[in-house]
């Protein structure tokens, strides 16, 4: 016998009908299961802009989302409004027993998630929650003074030891789908109704939904064994581009870390397999620092680099978004942000890297810069990047390493081909001078098409320079509190 008549299935971050953890569990213990999803205003409202593609993304997905719910038997209510109001109304409108959605780990939700819970629970009505976009969360990996790790290394290593097979074993869904409720009639609201405006989505072909994943899954999976090779390289088809589908829930993170773990027996696909398995487990590391450690957000992680003396020169800080800092490299990732949402992974370390030691800006602006932009943007991710990029994290590149824009650009795109994809104005430099056009002598400027300070900008700053004022700077914090 059913726990519940009738119950809510709450879709947030995990906008699939397949090995979903509070999907699979409201159909299990009520007879009848009502799926909400709800743009929500207090969310969309904070937005910079008008024009997003991640919410273009959601909508995609939600309509493929609401598809797969029709022919389950079901369907997707979709919702706008404050979610703080809109599912305790649903859920008393339709005499909703028990409300049913998987963790999220974010501050604003957890506010949200507090007050949402404590108003079904007034109608009554119960609150369940689960796990499901992690392996493993909150303190579920400790070391053996039970306090969290702060390192990666031994993080994995301990993740690896925990983990067995019955945390990646799916979700059954379609098995249980008789459950699902039919929904009201109501269409799914158009972009424009909720106060949003096409982008260049479909012009870039981002695959959105679970299908959309599913392709990008299995076109990794047949060149996953050159991952460990490739993936620092910008110009080749190396990362799984997966990253928005595990933010917004499109595929399950048990499917990937269960091929990942299967494919590292394998020994052709070893090396790439292992190597990307270490990925999904930094995604999870971040979780977890922010989780024990909310301070982070806003705050470095290392109380003291919150005293960094940064120039924060505004006029820098618009060249390096607006792709103008005579760094090629550089100025190609930005590029590739602004016009796209997504920056390869090892370009997000040397664009940041060159905000924060090169420009002397504070790491928290590039922070929000990314959170505003990128389609894949995870709070915990975006910010234990830029705090590693700034030294000012827990598990940091070293303060005293910093990226030299010239060389990374040398070694990661050798060829230009990414810069010239980005860069058009430095498509006819020859390869010689591409990765520091200044040099250029002036026949050499006429002859390819671009000269300095017309056509592609002179170098913002000076690299060396640069990286002797960050030494200093980073000095002068660490002995000013005894490091």
């Amino acid at each position: 016998m059913k726990r519940y008549d009738r119950a809510l299935m709450w879709f947030r971050r995990d906008l699939r009908a397949e090995d979903n953890a509070a999907l699979s569990r409201a159909l299990n213990e009520a007879a009848a299961v009502y799926c909400v999803f709800v743009f929500d205003s207090e969310i969309l409202e904070t937005l910079p802009s008008t024009c997003d593609r991640r919410v273009e993304f959601i909508w995609h997905s939600l309509v493929e989302l609401k598809s797969s719910l029709r022919a389950l038997g079901g369907d997707l209510n979709v919702l706008y409004g404050r979610a703080r109001d809109v599912i305790p109304a649903f859920s008393l409108k339709h005499q909703i027993q028990a409300v049913y959605t998987n963790h999220d780990y974010e501050p604003v939700a957890l506010d949200r998630d507090h007050d949402v819970a404590a108003r079904v629970r007034a109608q009554p009505c119960d609150w369940n929650t689960f796990k499901d976009q992690v392996i493993f969360e909150k303190s579920e990996i400790l070391n053996a003074e039970q306090r969290p790790y702060v390192v990666f290394t031994p993080y994995k290593k301990a993740w690896l030891a925990k983990l067995g097979r019955g945390d990646l074993d799916p979700y059954p869904v379609a098995e249980r789908a008789k459950s699902l409720a039919p929904g009201d009639d109501r269409p799914m609201p158009e972009l424009e109704s909720i106060g949003f405006a096409r982008t260049n989505f479909s012009q870039l072909d981002i695959a959105a939904g679970s299908a959309g994943a599913k392709r990008l899954f299995e076109n990794f999976l047949g060149r996953i064994g050159e991952y460990a090779k490739q993936r620092d390289f910008p110009a080749m088809a190396g990362p799984s581009r997966l990253s928005v589908h595990l933010r917004f829930g499109t595929i399950s993170i048990r499917k990937l870390v269960r091929s990942a773990v299967e494919l590292d027996a394998d020994t052709e696909s070893r090396a790439g397999a292992g190597t990307w398995l270490s990925e999904l487990i930094w995604r999870e590391f971040y979780f977890s620092i922010l989780h024990h450690f909310p301070h982070v957000v806003g705050h470095a992680f290392r109380r003291e680099y919150d005293n960094l003396a940064f120039d924060n020169n505004r006029s820098y800080f618009r060249r390096w978004r607006n792709a103008e800092t005579g760094y090629p490299l550089v100025d190609a990732a930005m590029r590739q942000i602004n016009s796209t949402g997504y920056m390869h992974n090892r370009l997000r370390m040397v664009s940041a890297s060159f905000l924060v030691k090169d420009l002397h800006i504070d790491w928290r602006w590039g922070e929000r810069y990314f959170a505003q932009h990128l389609n894949d943007f995870d709070l915990s991710a975006n910010n234990g990047g830029w705090q590693w990029c700034a030294s000012t994290g827990c598990d940091a590149q070293p303060y005293f390493r910093i990226f030299n824009p010239v060389t990374q650009s040398k070694k990661f795109d050798p060829r230009g081909v990414f810069i010239r994809s980005q860069l058009p104005e430095l498509s006819g430099v020859p390869d010689k001078y591409l990765h520091e056009p200044w040099k250029m002598p002036l026949q050499v400027q006429n002859a390819s098409g671009c000269l300095i300070g017309k056509n592609y900008p002179g170098p913002i700053v000076d690299h060396a320079a640069a990286r002797k004022k960050t030494l200093a700077l980073y000095a002068a914090v660490r002995s000013d509190s005894g490091s």
